[in-house]
Protein backbone atom coordinates (compact mmCIF):
# COMPACT_ATOMS: atom_id res chain seq x y z
CA UNK A 1 0.00 0.00 0.00
CA UNK A 2 1.47 3.63 -1.08
CA UNK A 3 1.67 5.92 1.85
CA UNK A 4 1.41 9.56 0.93
CA UNK A 5 3.73 11.93 2.46
CA UNK A 6 4.25 15.67 2.73
CA UNK A 7 7.34 17.42 1.40
CA UNK A 8 8.76 18.14 4.70
CA UNK A 9 9.19 14.73 5.21
CA UNK A 10 10.23 13.66 2.04
CA UNK A 11 13.16 16.49 2.53
CA UNK A 12 13.72 15.42 6.41
CA UNK A 13 14.04 11.83 4.96
CA UNK A 14 16.41 12.82 2.14
CA UNK A 15 18.71 14.73 3.90
CA UNK A 16 18.65 11.79 6.65
CA UNK A 17 19.65 9.31 3.68
CA UNK A 18 22.67 11.16 2.48
CA UNK A 19 23.50 11.48 6.13
CA UNK A 20 23.36 7.35 7.06
CA UNK A 21 25.10 6.70 3.69
CA UNK A 22 28.00 8.97 5.00
CA UNK A 23 27.74 7.57 8.04
CA UNK A 24 27.97 3.51 7.08
CA UNK A 25 30.76 4.60 5.00
CA UNK A 26 32.60 5.65 7.46
CA UNK A 27 31.96 2.99 9.74
CA UNK A 28 33.41 0.40 7.58
CA UNK A 29 37.22 -0.48 7.93
CA UNK A 30 39.44 -1.53 5.30
CA UNK A 31 39.63 -4.49 6.42
CA UNK A 32 38.83 -7.23 4.34
CA UNK A 33 38.23 -10.93 4.84
CA UNK A 34 37.78 -13.91 2.41
CA UNK A 35 35.67 -16.97 3.03
CA UNK A 36 35.30 -20.18 0.27
CA UNK A 37 31.43 -21.19 -0.28
CA UNK A 38 30.26 -24.28 -1.99
CA UNK A 39 30.12 -22.15 -4.98
CA UNK A 40 33.34 -20.15 -4.93
CA UNK A 41 35.31 -17.53 -2.67
CA UNK A 42 33.58 -14.48 -1.21
CA UNK A 43 34.87 -11.38 0.25
CA UNK A 44 33.59 -9.26 3.27
CA UNK A 45 34.28 -6.48 4.71
CA UNK A 46 34.91 -5.94 9.00
CA UNK A 47 32.80 -3.15 10.04
CA UNK A 48 31.76 -1.08 13.04
CA UNK A 49 28.51 -1.18 14.94
CA UNK A 50 27.34 2.52 15.65
CA UNK A 51 27.11 2.11 19.39
CA UNK A 52 30.56 1.52 20.92
CA UNK A 53 32.18 0.89 17.42
CA UNK A 54 32.48 -3.08 17.93
CA UNK A 55 33.80 -5.01 15.17
CA UNK A 56 31.99 -7.47 12.58
CA UNK A 57 32.06 -9.04 9.41
CA UNK A 58 29.72 -8.16 6.57
CA UNK A 59 29.21 -10.21 3.60
CA UNK A 60 26.67 -8.68 1.21
CA UNK A 61 25.12 -9.37 -2.13
CA UNK A 62 26.28 -12.97 -2.09
CA UNK A 63 23.74 -14.72 -5.00
CA UNK A 64 22.45 -17.88 -3.70
CA UNK A 65 20.28 -18.41 -6.82
CA UNK A 66 20.62 -17.57 -10.42
CA UNK A 67 19.43 -14.18 -11.76
CA UNK A 68 15.54 -14.95 -12.57
CA UNK A 69 16.16 -13.58 -15.65
CA UNK A 70 14.21 -14.73 -19.42
CA UNK A 71 12.97 -17.67 -18.98
CA UNK A 72 13.65 -17.72 -15.56
CA UNK A 73 11.10 -14.73 -14.70
CA UNK A 74 8.04 -15.93 -12.62
CA UNK A 75 9.76 -19.52 -12.35
CA UNK A 76 10.90 -20.82 -9.18
CA UNK A 77 14.78 -19.89 -8.29
CA UNK A 78 17.48 -21.84 -9.61
CA UNK A 79 20.61 -23.01 -7.22
CA UNK A 80 23.32 -20.36 -8.68
CA UNK A 81 26.53 -21.30 -10.74
CA UNK A 82 29.80 -21.42 -9.49
CA UNK A 83 32.32 -18.90 -9.54
CA UNK A 84 36.28 -18.61 -10.40
CA UNK A 85 38.07 -15.91 -8.79
CA UNK A 86 37.07 -13.51 -5.30
CA UNK A 87 34.11 -12.56 -5.86
CA UNK A 88 33.17 -8.91 -4.18
CA UNK A 89 30.85 -9.07 -1.67
CA UNK A 90 31.66 -5.86 0.51
CA UNK A 91 27.77 -3.60 0.11
CA UNK A 92 24.32 -4.85 -0.57
CA UNK A 93 22.96 -5.64 -4.23
CA UNK A 94 19.88 -3.58 -5.43
CA UNK A 95 16.41 -4.48 -4.00
CA UNK A 96 13.98 -6.45 -6.29
CA UNK A 97 12.11 -3.83 -8.17
CA UNK A 98 9.19 -2.36 -6.99
CA UNK A 99 7.02 0.73 -7.06
CA UNK A 100 8.70 3.17 -3.81
CA UNK A 101 6.35 3.56 -1.67
CA UNK A 102 6.74 7.27 -1.01
CA UNK A 103 7.99 8.70 -4.08
CA UNK A 104 6.18 6.43 -6.28
CA UNK A 105 8.52 5.50 -9.03
CA UNK A 106 10.02 1.94 -9.83
CA UNK A 107 13.49 1.11 -8.03
CA UNK A 108 15.72 -2.29 -8.11
CA UNK A 109 16.24 -5.10 -9.94
CA UNK A 110 15.24 -8.20 -11.52
CA UNK A 111 18.01 -9.75 -10.80
CA UNK A 112 17.85 -9.51 -7.29
CA UNK A 113 18.34 -13.31 -5.55
CA UNK A 114 21.39 -12.19 -2.97
CA UNK A 115 21.71 -12.42 0.75
CA UNK A 116 23.51 -10.99 3.33
CA UNK A 117 25.72 -12.20 6.02
CA UNK A 118 26.67 -10.19 9.11
CA UNK A 119 28.63 -12.41 12.00
CA UNK A 120 30.30 -11.43 15.20
CA UNK A 121 32.97 -13.70 14.83
CA UNK A 122 34.48 -15.62 12.30
CA UNK A 123 36.46 -18.39 14.69
CA UNK A 124 34.77 -19.30 18.14
CA UNK A 125 34.92 -22.37 20.11
CA UNK A 126 31.92 -23.28 18.67
CA UNK A 127 30.05 -22.19 15.96
CA UNK A 128 27.22 -19.09 16.75
CA UNK A 129 23.41 -18.97 16.56
CA UNK A 130 22.08 -18.15 13.04
CA UNK A 131 19.45 -15.51 12.90
CA UNK A 132 17.37 -15.45 9.16
CA UNK A 133 15.22 -12.31 8.15
CA UNK A 134 12.56 -12.27 5.94
CA UNK A 135 11.63 -8.36 5.60
CA UNK A 136 8.04 -7.60 5.37
CA UNK A 137 5.93 -5.17 2.59
CA UNK A 138 2.74 -6.64 1.85
CA UNK A 139 4.49 -8.87 -1.13
CA UNK A 140 4.66 -5.69 -3.33
CA UNK A 141 7.83 -3.88 -1.81
CA UNK A 142 10.91 -4.62 0.63
CA UNK A 143 14.74 -4.80 1.04
CA UNK A 144 17.47 -6.62 2.44
CA UNK A 145 19.47 -3.31 2.42
CA UNK A 146 21.45 -1.56 5.27
CA UNK A 147 19.01 1.44 4.85
CA UNK A 148 16.62 -0.72 6.61
CA UNK A 149 17.96 -3.84 8.42
CA UNK A 150 21.08 -2.57 9.11
CA UNK A 151 22.71 -5.65 12.38
CA UNK A 152 24.12 -3.10 14.38
CA UNK A 153 22.03 -4.01 17.33
CA UNK A 154 22.26 -7.28 16.66
CA UNK A 155 26.04 -7.17 16.52
CA UNK A 156 26.54 -6.69 19.65
CA UNK A 157 25.74 -10.23 20.57
CA UNK A 158 27.43 -13.59 19.55
CA UNK A 159 25.55 -14.51 16.71
CA UNK A 160 25.56 -14.82 12.81
CA UNK A 161 22.75 -12.65 10.90
CA UNK A 162 21.33 -13.44 7.70
CA UNK A 163 19.25 -10.98 5.43
CA UNK A 164 17.63 -12.09 2.39
CA UNK A 165 16.66 -10.52 -0.58
CA UNK A 166 13.47 -12.18 -2.77
CA UNK A 167 10.94 -11.57 -5.38
CA UNK A 168 7.78 -9.49 -4.64
CA UNK A 169 4.84 -8.46 -6.63
CA UNK A 170 4.09 -9.64 -10.20
CA UNK A 171 7.36 -10.81 -10.43
CA UNK A 172 7.34 -12.97 -7.50
CA UNK A 173 3.61 -14.20 -7.38
CA UNK A 174 2.30 -14.37 -10.90
CA UNK A 175 0.21 -18.02 -10.58
CA UNK A 176 -0.90 -19.58 -14.02
CA UNK A 177 -2.87 -22.91 -13.68
CA UNK A 178 -1.70 -24.14 -17.16
CA UNK A 179 0.91 -26.71 -16.21
CA UNK A 180 2.68 -26.93 -19.05
CA UNK A 181 3.92 -23.08 -18.29
CA UNK A 182 5.76 -24.37 -15.22
CA UNK A 183 4.40 -21.16 -13.50
CA UNK A 184 1.92 -21.88 -10.61
CA UNK A 185 2.76 -18.98 -8.20
CA UNK A 186 4.72 -18.31 -4.97
CA UNK A 187 8.18 -17.26 -6.99
CA UNK A 188 8.77 -14.99 -4.09
CA UNK A 189 8.47 -17.69 -1.77
CA UNK A 190 10.35 -20.30 -3.64
CA UNK A 191 12.90 -17.92 -3.40
CA UNK A 192 12.99 -18.10 0.49
CA UNK A 193 13.06 -21.85 -0.09
CA UNK A 194 16.09 -21.92 -1.81
CA UNK A 195 18.13 -19.13 0.31
CA UNK A 196 17.22 -21.21 3.41
CA UNK A 197 19.16 -24.20 1.40
CA UNK A 198 22.11 -22.45 0.49
CA UNK A 199 22.07 -21.00 4.44
CA UNK A 200 21.88 -24.75 5.88
CA UNK A 201 24.68 -25.52 3.31
CA UNK A 202 27.08 -22.93 3.63
CA UNK A 203 26.31 -21.30 6.88
CA UNK A 204 29.29 -23.01 8.50
CA UNK A 205 31.62 -21.46 6.09
CA UNK A 206 31.17 -18.20 8.41
CA UNK A 207 30.99 -19.74 11.42
CA UNK A 208 27.44 -20.47 11.76
CA UNK A 209 25.71 -22.68 13.24
CA UNK A 210 23.94 -24.94 10.56
CA UNK A 211 22.31 -26.97 13.37
CA UNK A 212 20.52 -23.83 15.20
CA UNK A 213 18.71 -21.71 12.66
CA UNK A 214 16.17 -19.49 13.87
CA UNK A 215 14.04 -17.41 11.02
CA UNK A 216 12.07 -15.02 11.82
CA UNK A 217 10.11 -11.71 9.69
CA UNK A 218 7.58 -9.52 10.56
CA UNK A 219 4.02 -8.37 8.54
CA UNK A 220 4.31 -10.49 5.41
CA UNK A 221 7.92 -11.52 6.41
CA UNK A 222 6.46 -13.08 9.77
CA UNK A 223 3.03 -14.82 7.11
CA UNK A 224 6.29 -16.09 5.03
CA UNK A 225 7.99 -17.54 7.98
CA UNK A 226 4.83 -19.65 8.98
CA UNK A 227 4.16 -21.05 5.62
CA UNK A 228 8.17 -22.19 5.60
CA UNK A 229 6.85 -24.30 8.91
CA UNK A 230 4.06 -25.77 6.87
CA UNK A 231 5.60 -26.46 3.72
CA UNK A 232 7.73 -29.64 3.60
CA UNK A 233 10.30 -27.85 1.23
CA UNK A 234 11.48 -26.66 4.31
CA UNK A 235 11.65 -29.59 6.72
CA UNK A 236 14.72 -29.42 9.14
CA UNK A 237 16.10 -26.22 7.00
CA UNK A 238 15.72 -24.36 10.34
CA UNK A 239 14.70 -25.25 14.06
CA UNK A 240 13.20 -21.74 16.01
CA UNK A 241 10.88 -19.02 14.19
CA UNK A 242 9.85 -15.64 15.26
CA UNK A 243 7.03 -13.84 14.15
CA UNK A 244 6.31 -10.24 14.24
CA UNK A 245 2.55 -8.99 13.28
CA UNK A 246 1.13 -11.44 10.97
CA UNK A 247 1.17 -15.56 9.90
CA UNK A 248 -0.41 -17.33 7.32
CA UNK A 249 -4.06 -17.45 8.70
CA UNK A 250 -4.26 -13.75 7.60
CA UNK A 251 -6.54 -13.28 4.50
CA UNK A 252 -3.56 -11.13 2.72
CA UNK A 253 -1.82 -13.92 3.18
CA UNK A 254 -3.66 -16.22 0.66
CA UNK A 255 -5.18 -14.17 -2.80
CA UNK A 256 -7.78 -15.52 -4.65
CA UNK A 257 -7.64 -16.21 -8.34
CA UNK A 258 -8.90 -12.65 -9.48
CA UNK A 259 -7.41 -13.37 -13.42
CA UNK A 260 -5.22 -11.10 -12.60
CA UNK A 261 -2.18 -12.32 -14.84
CA UNK A 262 -4.54 -11.07 -17.83
CA UNK A 263 -5.75 -7.62 -16.22
CA UNK A 264 -1.81 -7.02 -15.45
CA UNK A 265 -1.01 -7.74 -19.63
CA UNK A 266 -4.10 -6.23 -20.49
CA UNK A 267 -2.87 -2.97 -18.19
CA UNK A 268 0.33 -3.23 -20.46
CA UNK A 269 -1.19 -3.34 -23.87
CA UNK A 270 -2.28 -6.51 -24.47
CA UNK A 271 -4.94 -7.18 -27.12
CA UNK A 272 -4.99 -11.03 -27.43
CA UNK A 273 -7.13 -13.46 -25.40
CA UNK A 274 -7.31 -14.98 -21.88
CA UNK A 275 -5.24 -18.00 -23.10
CA UNK A 276 -2.40 -18.40 -20.72
CA UNK A 277 0.42 -19.22 -22.92
CA UNK A 278 -0.12 -16.11 -24.70
CA UNK A 279 -0.23 -13.80 -21.43
CA UNK A 280 3.03 -15.54 -20.54
CA UNK A 281 4.62 -15.02 -23.92
CA UNK A 282 3.63 -11.27 -23.72
CA UNK A 283 4.53 -10.67 -20.10
CA UNK A 284 7.95 -12.31 -20.86
CA UNK A 285 8.84 -9.90 -23.38
CA UNK A 286 7.37 -7.17 -21.85
CA UNK A 287 9.83 -4.81 -19.69
CA UNK A 288 9.79 -5.83 -15.92
CA UNK A 289 9.98 -2.19 -14.59
CA UNK A 290 6.85 -1.61 -16.87
CA UNK A 291 5.76 -4.82 -14.83
CA UNK A 292 6.48 -3.23 -11.31
CA UNK A 293 5.33 -0.09 -11.93
CA UNK A 294 1.15 -1.05 -12.78
CA UNK A 295 1.28 -4.30 -10.87
CA UNK A 296 -0.29 -2.89 -7.90
CA UNK A 297 -2.70 -0.54 -9.99
CA UNK A 298 -4.66 -3.30 -10.75
CA UNK A 299 -7.00 -3.79 -7.52
CA UNK A 300 -9.99 -1.38 -8.47
CA UNK A 301 -11.44 0.63 -5.62
CA UNK A 302 -14.61 -2.04 -4.73
CA UNK A 303 -11.77 -4.57 -4.72
CA UNK A 304 -9.70 -2.43 -1.84
CA UNK A 305 -12.43 -1.82 -0.52
CA UNK A 306 -13.28 -5.69 0.34
CA UNK A 307 -9.82 -5.98 1.44
CA UNK A 308 -8.21 -7.41 -1.58
CA UNK A 309 -5.06 -5.04 -0.84
CA UNK A 310 -3.16 -5.99 -3.78
CA UNK A 311 -3.08 -8.56 -6.82
CA UNK A 312 0.04 -10.63 -6.07
CA UNK A 313 0.90 -12.65 -3.68
CA UNK A 314 1.08 -16.27 -1.79
CA UNK A 315 -1.55 -18.14 -3.72
CA UNK A 316 -2.79 -22.27 -3.50
CA UNK A 317 -1.02 -23.55 -6.14
CA UNK A 318 -3.19 -25.12 -8.75
CA UNK A 319 -1.30 -27.74 -8.97
CA UNK A 320 1.56 -29.56 -7.31
CA UNK A 321 5.07 -29.61 -8.68
CA UNK A 322 8.56 -30.67 -7.19
CA UNK A 323 8.89 -26.97 -6.03
CA UNK A 324 5.35 -26.50 -4.76
CA UNK A 325 5.00 -24.17 -0.92
CA UNK A 326 1.29 -23.71 -0.40
CA UNK A 327 -0.77 -27.64 -1.85
CA UNK A 328 -3.64 -26.42 0.04
CA UNK A 329 -5.23 -23.57 1.88
CA UNK A 330 -2.74 -23.11 4.97
CA UNK A 331 -5.12 -23.61 7.95
CA UNK A 332 -5.77 -27.16 6.43
CA UNK A 333 -1.89 -26.96 6.93
CA UNK A 334 -1.90 -26.73 10.44
CA UNK A 335 -2.56 -29.62 12.32
CA UNK A 336 0.13 -31.39 10.26
CA UNK A 337 2.32 -28.91 10.32
CA UNK A 338 6.22 -29.95 10.95
CA UNK A 339 6.73 -26.45 12.37
CA UNK A 340 4.50 -27.77 15.31
CA UNK A 341 7.42 -29.41 16.30
CA UNK A 342 10.08 -25.80 16.70
CA UNK A 343 9.89 -23.76 19.67
CA UNK A 344 8.09 -20.28 18.18
CA UNK A 345 7.74 -16.67 19.48
CA UNK A 346 4.79 -14.97 18.19
CA UNK A 347 3.26 -11.35 18.58
CA UNK A 348 2.14 -8.19 17.95
CA UNK A 349 1.93 -4.18 18.45
CA UNK A 350 -0.43 -2.50 20.52
CA UNK A 351 -2.00 -0.37 17.86
CA UNK A 352 -1.95 -2.70 14.84
CA UNK A 353 -4.36 -0.70 12.87
CA UNK A 354 -2.55 2.49 12.96
CA UNK A 355 -0.53 1.36 9.77
CA UNK A 356 -4.40 2.23 7.90
CA UNK A 357 -4.48 5.52 8.81
CA UNK A 358 -3.56 7.31 5.66
CA UNK A 359 -5.77 5.35 4.01
CA UNK A 360 -8.55 5.27 5.93
CA UNK A 361 -8.43 9.51 6.35
CA UNK A 362 -8.57 9.05 2.39
CA UNK A 363 -11.90 6.69 1.95
CA UNK A 364 -13.05 8.09 5.22
CA UNK A 365 -16.78 8.38 4.59
CA UNK A 366 -16.94 4.87 2.90
CA UNK A 367 -14.91 2.92 5.43
CA UNK A 368 -16.25 4.41 8.70
CA UNK A 369 -20.11 3.74 7.55
CA UNK A 370 -20.16 0.26 6.10
CA UNK A 371 -19.45 -2.46 8.77
CA UNK A 372 -20.82 -5.24 7.02
CA UNK A 373 -16.93 -4.81 4.64
CA UNK A 374 -15.14 -5.67 7.88
CA UNK A 375 -16.30 -8.97 8.73
CA UNK A 376 -13.72 -11.74 7.04
CA UNK A 377 -14.76 -12.32 3.62
CA UNK A 378 -14.16 -15.91 4.17
CA UNK A 379 -16.90 -15.89 6.65
CA UNK A 380 -19.44 -13.69 4.29
CA UNK A 381 -18.53 -16.17 1.80
CA UNK A 382 -20.37 -18.72 3.50
CA UNK A 383 -23.01 -16.58 5.13
CA UNK A 384 -26.16 -15.73 4.15
CA UNK A 385 -27.33 -11.79 3.93
CA UNK A 386 -29.34 -11.63 7.09
CA UNK A 387 -26.72 -14.00 9.18
CA UNK A 388 -23.73 -11.31 8.29
CA UNK A 389 -26.02 -8.60 9.47
CA UNK A 390 -25.99 -10.30 12.83
CA UNK A 391 -22.06 -10.61 12.62
CA UNK A 392 -22.40 -6.92 12.54
CA UNK A 393 -24.80 -6.32 15.50
CA UNK A 394 -22.45 -8.39 17.50
CA UNK A 395 -19.46 -6.18 16.67
CA UNK A 396 -21.32 -3.15 16.97
CA UNK A 397 -22.33 -4.19 20.58
CA UNK A 398 -18.69 -5.32 21.54
CA UNK A 399 -16.76 -2.08 19.98
CA UNK A 400 -19.16 0.38 20.26
CA UNK A 401 -22.10 -1.11 22.95
CA UNK A 402 -24.61 0.65 20.63
CA UNK A 403 -26.11 -2.36 17.38
CA UNK A 404 -27.17 0.53 15.96
CA UNK A 405 -24.33 2.52 15.13
CA UNK A 406 -23.80 3.68 11.99
CA UNK A 407 -20.41 5.23 12.06
CA UNK A 408 -17.14 4.91 13.44
CA UNK A 409 -14.96 8.20 14.09
CA UNK A 410 -11.15 7.91 12.22
CA UNK A 411 -9.43 6.19 15.37
CA UNK A 412 -12.44 3.31 16.35
CA UNK A 413 -12.01 2.30 12.54
CA UNK A 414 -8.20 1.85 13.25
CA UNK A 415 -8.63 -0.69 16.52
CA UNK A 416 -11.09 -2.45 14.61
CA UNK A 417 -8.76 -3.20 12.02
CA UNK A 418 -6.06 -4.02 14.76
CA UNK A 419 -7.74 -7.14 15.10
CA UNK A 420 -8.93 -7.53 11.96
CA UNK A 421 -5.69 -7.51 10.01
CA UNK A 422 -3.70 -8.94 12.47
CA UNK A 423 -4.43 -9.97 15.97
CA UNK A 424 -7.32 -12.37 15.63
CA UNK A 425 -5.23 -14.23 12.95
CA UNK A 426 -2.20 -14.62 15.84
CA UNK A 427 -4.67 -15.78 18.25
CA UNK A 428 -6.17 -18.27 15.51
CA UNK A 429 -2.30 -19.17 15.27
CA UNK A 430 -1.98 -19.47 19.67
CA UNK A 431 -5.07 -21.68 19.66
CA UNK A 432 -3.97 -23.97 16.93
CA UNK A 433 -0.15 -24.29 18.62
CA UNK A 434 -2.43 -24.92 21.77
CA UNK A 435 -3.87 -27.79 19.82
CA UNK A 436 -1.14 -29.44 17.59
CA UNK A 437 2.08 -27.99 18.88
CA UNK A 438 1.63 -29.33 22.83
CA UNK A 439 5.42 -30.47 22.85
CA UNK A 440 7.20 -27.27 21.61
CA UNK A 441 6.78 -23.84 23.58
CA UNK A 442 5.08 -20.95 21.91
CA UNK A 443 5.66 -17.61 23.71
CA UNK A 444 3.59 -14.89 22.91
CA UNK A 445 4.56 -11.15 23.09
CA UNK A 446 2.30 -7.65 23.08
CA UNK A 447 4.58 -4.97 22.03
CA UNK A 448 3.55 -1.22 23.78
CA UNK A 449 6.33 0.73 23.86
CA UNK A 450 4.87 3.87 22.87
CA UNK A 451 8.26 6.69 22.17
CA UNK A 452 7.34 10.12 21.05
CA UNK A 453 9.63 9.98 18.86
CA UNK A 454 11.30 6.53 17.28
CA UNK A 455 8.36 4.33 16.59
CA UNK A 456 9.29 5.09 13.20
CA UNK A 457 6.90 3.44 11.33
CA UNK A 458 4.11 5.20 13.09
CA UNK A 459 6.00 8.75 12.51
CA UNK A 460 6.36 7.95 8.56
CA UNK A 461 2.44 7.25 8.26
CA UNK A 462 0.73 9.51 10.99
CA UNK A 463 3.08 12.20 11.50
CA UNK A 464 4.38 13.85 14.82
CA UNK A 465 0.96 14.17 16.58
CA UNK A 466 -0.61 10.65 16.91
CA UNK A 467 0.42 8.81 19.31
CA UNK A 468 0.64 4.26 19.53
CA UNK A 469 2.70 1.42 18.80
CA UNK A 470 2.03 1.02 15.03
CA UNK A 471 2.59 -2.21 13.06
CA UNK A 472 5.70 -1.82 11.63
CA UNK A 473 6.89 0.00 15.11
CA UNK A 474 8.80 -2.83 16.75
CA UNK A 475 11.26 -2.84 14.17
CA UNK A 476 12.99 0.22 15.33
CA UNK A 477 14.12 -1.26 18.03
CA UNK A 478 15.57 -4.52 16.03
CA UNK A 479 17.23 -2.89 13.66
CA UNK A 480 19.38 0.53 12.87
CA UNK A 481 17.72 1.99 10.31
CA UNK A 482 18.15 5.26 7.58
CA UNK A 483 15.03 6.99 9.94
CA UNK A 484 17.02 6.12 13.24
CA UNK A 485 19.22 8.65 15.58
CA UNK A 486 21.85 7.36 17.69
CA UNK A 487 19.85 7.19 21.43
CA UNK A 488 21.50 8.12 24.64
CA UNK A 489 22.41 4.96 26.72
CA UNK A 490 20.34 6.06 29.03
CA UNK A 491 16.98 6.33 27.45
CA UNK A 492 13.96 4.12 27.65
CA UNK A 493 14.35 3.66 23.59
CA UNK A 494 18.14 2.32 24.06
CA UNK A 495 16.72 -0.25 26.96
CA UNK A 496 14.16 -1.12 24.68
CA UNK A 497 16.55 -2.01 21.96
CA UNK A 498 18.85 -4.45 24.55
CA UNK A 499 15.72 -6.02 25.91
CA UNK A 500 14.20 -7.05 22.04
CA UNK A 501 17.75 -7.96 21.14
CA UNK A 502 18.68 -9.60 23.88
CA UNK A 503 15.25 -11.70 24.35
CA UNK A 504 15.49 -12.68 20.56
CA UNK A 505 19.05 -13.77 20.78
CA UNK A 506 18.36 -15.56 24.01
CA UNK A 507 15.68 -17.51 22.29
CA UNK A 508 18.08 -18.05 18.90
CA UNK A 509 20.31 -19.40 21.40
CA UNK A 510 18.53 -21.35 23.57
CA UNK A 511 14.69 -22.05 22.23
CA UNK A 512 14.38 -19.52 25.94
CA UNK A 513 13.66 -15.60 25.11
CA UNK A 514 14.58 -14.79 29.00
CA UNK A 515 17.47 -12.90 29.23
CA UNK A 516 19.74 -11.07 31.85
CA UNK A 517 18.06 -7.56 30.16
CA UNK A 518 14.67 -8.65 30.99
CA UNK A 519 14.92 -10.18 34.37
CA UNK A 520 12.41 -7.98 36.15
CA UNK A 521 10.28 -10.35 34.57
CA UNK A 522 9.67 -13.95 33.78
CA UNK A 523 8.34 -14.63 30.27
CA UNK A 524 6.20 -17.95 30.37
CA UNK A 525 5.48 -20.10 27.70
CA UNK A 526 1.47 -19.78 26.79
CA UNK A 527 -0.88 -22.19 28.08
CA UNK A 528 -4.40 -22.60 28.43
CA UNK A 529 -5.98 -21.67 31.74
CA UNK A 530 -9.44 -22.88 32.79
CA UNK A 531 -11.54 -20.38 31.29
CA UNK A 532 -9.84 -21.03 27.96
CA UNK A 533 -7.80 -17.72 28.47
CA UNK A 534 -4.20 -17.25 28.03
CA UNK A 535 -1.50 -14.75 28.96
CA UNK A 536 1.30 -12.65 26.69
CA UNK A 537 4.19 -10.94 28.06
CA UNK A 538 3.87 -6.70 27.83
CA UNK A 539 6.79 -5.15 26.41
CA UNK A 540 6.64 -1.38 27.36
CA UNK A 541 8.00 0.66 29.84
CA UNK A 542 7.97 -1.77 32.41
CA UNK A 543 8.13 -5.75 31.45
CA UNK A 544 5.21 -8.15 32.92
CA UNK A 545 3.48 -10.96 31.80
CA UNK A 546 -0.44 -10.14 31.59
CA UNK A 547 -3.83 -11.80 30.66
CA UNK A 548 -4.11 -11.02 26.97
CA UNK A 549 -6.35 -7.50 26.40
CA UNK A 550 -9.18 -7.43 24.18
CA UNK A 551 -9.43 -11.24 24.63
CA UNK A 552 -13.14 -10.65 24.87
CA UNK A 553 -13.07 -8.68 21.42
CA UNK A 554 -11.29 -11.94 20.37
CA UNK A 555 -14.02 -13.89 21.28
CA UNK A 556 -16.45 -12.52 19.79
CA UNK A 557 -14.06 -12.44 16.29
CA UNK A 558 -14.38 -16.20 17.12
CA UNK A 559 -17.93 -16.69 16.72
CA UNK A 560 -17.88 -15.29 13.49
CA UNK A 561 -16.24 -18.56 12.12
CA UNK A 562 -17.48 -22.38 12.54
CA UNK A 563 -15.70 -23.86 15.32
CA UNK A 564 -13.59 -26.41 12.35
CA UNK A 565 -12.97 -23.35 10.49
CA UNK A 566 -10.76 -21.32 13.00
CA UNK A 567 -8.21 -23.57 13.12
Amino acid sequence: MDVQVGFPKLLHMGAKLVRHKVQQYRLATSQTVTVQTNYGIVRGLRRKTIYDKELYYAFEGVPYAQPPIGELRFKAPQPPEPWDGVRNCTTYRKKPLQKNMILGRVEGSENCLYLNVYAKKMKTEKPLPVMVWIYGGGFQKGEASRDLYSPDYFMKQQVVLVTISYRVGALGFLSLKDQELEVPGNAGLKDQVQALRWINQNIEHFNGDPNNITLMGESAGAASTHIMMTTEQTRGLFHKAILQSGCALSAWAEQPDRNWAYRLAHSLGYKGSEQEQDVLCYLRKTSARKIAACDQDLVTQDEFRNFFLFAFGPVVEPYESSHCVVPKPHREMLATAWGNSIPLVLGGNSFEGLFSYQICRKDYDWIMTHFDNIIPREVTNASTPEHTQELVRRLKHIYFGDEKRQKMDLFEALYVFSHRQVWHDLHRLVMARLSYASEAPTYLYRFDYDSPHFNQFRWLVCGQSVRGVSHGDDLSYLFYTVLASKLSKSSGEYRTIERMVGMWTSFANNSNPNCKETSSAKWTPIERTTNGAYHCFNISEQLEMISLPDACILAVWDSFYPKESLY
